[in-house]
C-alpha cells in the first residue's frame, strides 16, 4: 500500500469521525470515498458507522468498482460512480444525512435547479448552488441516471428525503462543502416566511468575478 493511500485511508477515518460526533450523520448513515490515482477508489463499507471506521478495513475498488480489498462497501456505489463520471475534476464524495438539509429536501417549495437562495457568500463559494433530485430507494442503480442527467452542473446534490452529495477536488473540500450546505440548509429553515435579504443578482456577479466561480442558475429568495 503507498504512503499516499496510507494517508488517505486515515483521513476518511479522521474526517468521518468529525462528521459523526457533530450529529451531521446519525447511525450506520453516510458514506465517504476518495478516489485513487489508478482509478480506484477508496469507499466506506456498508452497514459501517462514520465514528468508528477502520482504516484497515475501508473497502477498496478497482476502476471498474470490484472489491479488491476491505469490507463489503456501501450499497449508494451508484450515486458515487454517477458523480465521480459527472465530476471529472472530483477526488472525493461525501453522502451525509444531515437533519437540515434533509429537512429541507421535503418543503413543497423548493426549485430542483437552486434548492437554497444564496444566503452567504461561502455558500456559493463552497458548493456553487444544489440541485434536488427525486427520491429513489437507497441503493437504486435509477438515482445514478438522475444525477448523470444533471450534466455535471452541480458538485452538490440534494437527495429528496434522504440527504446531500457533495464532490470536492479533495476529500476535505467536500467536508467543508458539506459542512457549509447543511449549515444553509439550518438558515432556510429559521428564516423560512421572514423574507430574508439574501445576497443580490450583482453580488452573486462581484463573488462570481472575484473568486472565478461557475455556477448553475439561481433564482429567488427563501419561499413561503
Amino acid at each position: 500500500m503507498s504512503a499516499t493511500e496510507s494517508r488517505l485511508r486515515e483521513e476518511i477515518c479522521r474526517y468521518g469521525r468529525s462528521l459523526f460526533e457533530r450529529g451531521l450523520t446519525p447511525g450506520s448513515s453516510g458514506n465517504i470515498s476518495v478516489r485513487l490515482d489508478d482509478g480506484g477508489w477508496l469507499v466506506s463499507p456498508t452497514n459501517a458507522s462514520l465514528g468508528f471506521l477502520d482504516p484497515a478495513r475501508i473497502s477498496r475498488l478497482d476502476a471498474e468498482g470490484n472489491l479488491v480489498s476491505g469490507d463489503k462497501p456501501t450499497k449508494e456505489i451508484p450515486l458515487h460512480t454517477a458523480l465521480y463520471q459527472s465530476r471529472r475534476e472530483a477526488r472525493a464524495i461525501v453522502h451525509l444525512h444531515s437533519t437540515h438539509a434533509v429537512a429541507v429536501s421535503m418543503l413543497p417549495e423548493i426549485d430542483p435547479q437552486a434548492v437554497l437562495p444564496p444566503l452567504t457568500p461561502y455558500y456559493l463559494m463552497r458548493t456553487g448552488g444544489t440541485a434536488l433530485v427525486p427520491y429513489f430507494r437507497p441503493g437504486d442503480p435509477a438515482v445514478a441516471d438522475a444525477i448523470r442527467g444533471l450534466a455535471g452542473r452541480y458538485s452538490a446534490v440534494l437527495l429528496a428525503n434522504h440527504g446531500p452529495v457533495v464532490a470536492g477536488e479533495s476529500l476535505e473540500g467536500a467536508v467543508f462543502a458539506t459542512e457549509e450546505l447543511e449549515e444553509t440548509a439550518r438558515l432556510y429553515l429559521i428564516l423560512r416566511n421572514l423574507n430574508p435579504r439574501a445576497l443580490s443578482p450583482a453580488q452573486v456577479d462581484d463573488l462570481v468575478a472575484h473568486f472565478g466561480l461557475t455556477l448553475p442558475e439561481h433564482r429567488g429568495g427563501c419561499g413561503g
